[in-house]
């Protein structure tokens, strides 16, 4: 007996790992002919702005290796090709596509090295804001009575102001506390802190709402009857299921993080001239507008104003796949 059972075990062990990439497939297969795919594959403006959006990604990521130039590079640099205007224009050269700066700088290449310092800023900062506020709505949402009072009027003192002023203050303070020398070099996390403590009543108000909505249903009572802590309760069964326009709401905010970046970066609050973002970029090119040098600030600008519309329109295409009353 022994000896028959041991063949046995053997395709039992080995079935398993031969249907793994089967099970891959048939996931992704399953994840191709989703709803969302289904409607994105239909919407051509979905598609446009996410591959435009895919474009200006691989842009600013890979700069280093795809700019022509490194524009911030001092070695490089030839102040006698300063104010170079774009191809096109007499006076062009061909090595500077989209003309220079009053520095000699590459607008193209400065606008890709701008473009990270734009994504990086706003990414960090949404996803702080998501942070506090799905936290605190989960907290407010789910504990109810005083605590639920008080987030919610902090929020709603909050929210009086607007966020550009709230990043303006909290930028303030940050650089009266900090030491001058180490400014420049703290400049990139003291504006997502900045944007994100601007940005965090929204999530909170929205996760607050729905979680009161969910908190009285019947999985929610039964995690109660089993002896699930309220932690675990807000953590494994509230968050999945208020998680839908958190991302949509996420989507919006990129563009707005990085528009608020923009313009605290224009108001010469930003990111230091050595590490320009786009705003700091227009900022630089706003002096010489009114002169004859338009591309300076007209190309960043351009740039910044495709960047926030692909995203734009993304987020409105999955605010409209994730309705079910749109289906």
């Amino acid at each position: 007996m022994p000896v028959d059972a041991a063949p046995a075990i053997a395709p039992a062990v080995v079935a398993p790992t031969a249907a793994t990439p089967a099970a891959n497939m048939a996931r992704l297969a399953r994840g191709w002919d989703s709803d969302l795919a289904y409607s994105f594959r239909r919407s051509p403006v979905a598609v446009v702005s996410a591959i435009v959006l895919i474009i200006c990604l691989g842009a600013a990521l890979f700069a280093p290796w795809v700019a022509p130039h490194n524009p911030f590079d001092l070695a490089t640099l030839n102040l006698l090709d300063a104010l170079t205007p774009p191809h096109g224009l007499p006076g062009a050269k061909p090595e500077y596509l989209l003309g220079t700066d009053d520095q000699g700088r590459d607008v193209l290449s400065a606008i890709m090295f701008g473009a990270r310092v734009s994504l990086l800023v706003g990414l960090a900062a949404v996803v702080l804001a998501m942070l506090l506020g799905v936290s605190l709505g989960l907290i407010a949402g789910y504990g109810g009575g005083k605590i639920d009072g008080f987030i919610m009027r902090v929020a709603d003192v909050q929210l009086s102001f607007p966020a550009i002023l709230i990043a303006l203050l909290v930028d303030g303070v940050a650089r009266a506390v900090l030491p001058r020398d180490a400014h420049g070099s703290i400049a990139v996390f003291v504006l997502v802190l900045a944007i994100g403590v601007s940005n965090w009543p929204q999530y909170a108000r929205t996760v607050r709402g729905s979680t009161m909505v969910e908190k009285s249903k019947e999985y929610i009572q039964a995690a109660r009857v089993i002896g699930i802590r309220p932690l675990g309760i807000m953590w494994r069964h509230l968050l999945p299921n208020v998680l839908g326009p958190v991302l949509v709401l996420a989507t919006i905010n990129i563009a707005t993080a990085i528009l608020t970046e923009a313009t605290l970066s224009f108001l010469g609050v930003g990111v230091p001239p050595t590490e320009p973002s786009l705003g700091t970029l227009i900022r630089i090119g706003n002096d010489f507008l009114f002169s004859g040098e338009w591309w300076i600030t007209i190309f960043p600008g351009a740039a910044l104003v495709i960047m926030v519309l692909a995203i734009n329109l993304l987020g409105d295409w999955l605010r409209d796949a994730l309705n079910p009353k749109l289906r």
